[in-house]
């Protein structure tokens, strides 16, 4: 979402209808302070202007895969209407979702967020990190995402994600200095972090109640910001399905 945070999920991670990002984080994520250049806006560009196209794909435990475009860009600073704390960075997807987010010496995150259902933006309760400072491996935090892939075979709604839609997930910067490839291009000086969750689901009557794991693995480059994304739910089971989302970074400027 991240996204993240990987957050409304597969067409904002699929625009966040089915997926946080990602967590949130997918995901999903921009700064405000008085003219300033935002001092993580090295691995997560902000200002108004840039433009990401991602290759999505979903591939399901049914051996079906499904694939489509994301697009996010970043539309300026600008006043919130019920937001505290002075203007924010707006970012957005194609798909109407929008986010505000600022930035500063503890990192980026999000302060709000408007789906296309949405009349005017909605406030996050508490800060909602997409990277935290010091961009060094080990620094860790921990924000809320939701199943964006895990179904239900039978009831109705399908979506684990209507009955669970706050899980706390644990996000770790686990390198600095990656070099990572995509149809985009070749990236060095790029942060990967990893964040892990656990949702507690009944999987079938034969294995009983289970903690399914949620995955993501997110790289931000350096002048870039996110260049690829891995989102792993894994089900394995008779009354679940899961699978395996791949955002990966097209085209960008």
């Amino acid at each position: 979402m991240p996204v993240r945070a990987l957050p409304r999920t597969l067409r904002a991670l699929r625009a966040h209808r089915a997926t946080r990002v990602l967590g949130g984080a997918l995901l999903a994520l921009l700064m405000a302070s008085c003219g300033q250049r935002p001092s993580a806006e090295g691995f997560f560009p902000l200002a108004a202007g840039h433009r990401w196209e991602y290759d999505q794909r979903i591939e399901w435990e049914n051996n079906t895969i499904e694939r489509e475009p994301l697009v996010l860009s970043t539309e300026g600073r600008e006043s919130v209407q019920g937001l505290e704390g002075g203007p924010a960075w707006r970012r957005r997807s194609a798909s109407g979702v929008e986010y505000w987010l600022r930035s500063d010496d503890t990192g980026i995150y999000r302060v709000a967020s408007k789906s296309d259902l949405d009349a005017v933006p909605k406030p996050d309760a508490a800060r909602r990190y997409v990277l935290k400072a010091p961009f060094n491996v080990g620094t860790n935090w921990q924000a809320t995402t939701t199943a964006y892939l895990l179904r239900r075979r039978q009831e109705f709604p399908r979506e684990i994600r209507h009955s669970h839609p706050a899980v706390p997930m644990s996000y770790t910067i686990e390198a600095v200095g990656e070099k990572i490839a995509t149809r985009a291009g070749r990236f060095d000086n790029c942060l990967r972090v990893r964040g892990e969750a656990k949702v507690r689901l009944f999987a079938d009557p034969v294995q009983g109640w289970r903690d399914m794991p949620l995955t993501t693995l997110e790289w931000y480059c350096h002048g870039v910001g996110l260049v690829r994304l891995e989102r792993d739910e894994p089900a394995a089971s008779t009354f679940l399905s899961g699978g395996k989302l791949v955002l990966e970074l097209m085209e960008w400027r």
